[in-house]
Parts: structure tokens; C-alpha cells; sequence
């Protein structure tokens, strides 16, 4: 089973480029095998075959290897560090037009968070959050900006009011909000990162990544963040050796680069 696992890791990079061998096995190999016992197939190969072949199965597959659970305005106390300390001290230090990047973005609740934050302090025709993410289908559903009670439970009541409208017990997120959000398929494991960046916000995906991977990662977010830039990252993740990666701590979920 050891050797099948091996060749389905082997199969998958070749067919989407996400390397398994980052995330962590035992909980990476646990949902995968959900997931075939669900189509009642038996082996890795009869189901990479089922993926070739089968569009609908394959877009279901990445959607699930993919963790997407999101929420607007997540630990609230920390948007509200953004409000009063983060977002003015970015604009003393870099002007209102800023450079954001929302990395492993899901449904696009953290990116039009931010812009939501970012209009209490610049006018919203000057903002412009750059959002990415593995997951085209989850991409989609962003781009989209249809949210359930909950997922907008925590968001201000002020702007709950000004940006969304309900849609038959569902939420709609405003256009005048989505127009400032660009959206584009990334992954975190291979492809280029976006340089001088004044902050990057990516939470509560890396826990799910080997620790190699994630000091990968954390390098490289702390190169694409020009100097004085900041990384919020997730309630559920510390960077232990920031000081080497080249970071300052602000607290828990702030780092800055000297």
C-alpha cells in the first residue's frame, strides 16, 4: 500500500503540480482514502485512472485535497488590530496605495475582509487586494461572493449593512467590493511568488503543510514583502524561528520585515 501511495503522489504532481509530499502524510493520506472509499474504488491506480478520465471527479478531487474553510473578519480581535494599528501604520510608512497579497485566499472571505477594512482608511477606487489559490473551483466560488449567515457573522455591523445585500437567506457581497479584488490560480509549493509586497495575509492553511514546507514558504513570503512589510498569518500557527527567517514579531499574528 506503502509503494501505491508513493506511485499516487508521483501521478498527482504530474497531473496538477501539488506535490503531496509537503503536507503532512497520515492527515493528507486520510482524506484521500475518504474519498475513494466514497466512489467505491479499490486502489490508488484504479483511481488516478478514474481521475484522467473523468473531469467532474478530477475537479472534485483538487476541491477536497484543497482545505477551504473560511470565514469573514476570522478572530475578530485581530481585524481589529488591522483597524487601529496595522493599516495606519502601513499607510504612514507606504502611502494609501498599498500592495496586498490574500495567499491560499479559498472563498475569498479573507481577501473582501480586507478590502472592507481597508475602506474605513482609503477611498475604495484605490484599493486593490491581489488574491491566489490552488483551487480554480474555489476560485470560482470567490469570484462569485455568495456567503451563508455564518460565514458573515463576525463581520462589523456597519459594513455589513453598506456591503452586502441577502439573497434568499443567502448574502451577497457588493460589486463595488469585488472590483477590487484580483483573483489568479497559485501554488504556494512552485510557482513565483509576487515581489514588494507591504503586507501578505495567508491563515490557517500552512498547519496543514510538513514543517519543511512551511519554512519554504515563510522564507519566501518574508523576500516578497519589501522592508517595513507586514505578514498576518492564522490564530492556528506560530513561525518559531522568525528571527533567522528574517522577521520581527509585532505579536502572536503580526510579523513584520525589518
Amino acid at each position: 500500500m506503502a509503494y501505491d501511495y508513493e506511485y499516487f503522489k508521483k501521478a498527482i504532481y504530474e497531473m496538477t503540480k501539488i506535490d503531496l509530499n509537503a503536507y503532512k502524510e497520515k492527515q493528507m493520506k486520510r482524506r484521500i482514502d475518504t474519498l475513494i472509499d466514497k466512489h467505491e474504488i479499490k486502489g490508488y491506480d484504479n483511481y488516478v485512472a478514474l481521475l484522467k478520465k473523468d473531469r467532474e471527479k478530477f475537479e472534485e478531487f483538487v476541491s477536497y485535497l484543497t482545505i477551504n474553510v473560511s470565514e469573514f473578519y476570522r478572530n475578530p480581535d485581530q481585524w481589529a488590530l488591522m483597524d487601529k494599528e496595522i493599516i495606519p501604520e502601513l499607510i504612514s510608512k507606504f502611502g494609501k496605495n498599498l500592495k496586498i497579497w490574500s495567499a491560499a485566499c479559498s472563498t475569498g472571505d479573507e481577501p473582501y475582509s480586507l478590502v472592507m477594512a481597508l475602506s474605513r482608511h482609503i477611498p475604495l477606487n484605490q484599493i486593490k487586494i491581489f488574491a491566489t489559490d490552488i483551487d480554480k473551483q474555489i476560485l470560482e466560488k470567490a469570484k462569485l461572493g455568495l456567503y451563508n449567515a455564518k460565514s458573515i457573522e463576525n463581520v462589523p455591523k456597519d459594513l455589513k449593512e453598506k456591503y452586502f445585500e441577502e439573497v434568499g437567506g443567502s448574502y451577497r457581497i457588493k460589486d463595488e467590493i469585488k472590483q477590487r479584488v484580483e483573483f489568479k490560480q497559485h501554488n504556494l509549493l512552485k510557482d513565483p511568488f509576487p515581489r514588494d509586497m507591504h503586507m501578505i495575509v495567508c491563515r490557517n492553511v500552512l498547519i496543514y503543510f510538513t514543517e519543511e514546507a512551511k519554512e519554504q514558504i515563510f522564507r519566501q513570503f518574508c523576500d516578497a514583502l519589501k522592508s517595513k512589510g507586514i505578514l498576518f498569518i492564522g490564530s492556528t500557527e506560530q513561525i518559531i524561528n522568525y528571527k533567522e527567517i528574517g522577521f520581527q514579531r509585532k505579536n502572536s499574528f503580526y510579523y513584520d520585515k525589518p
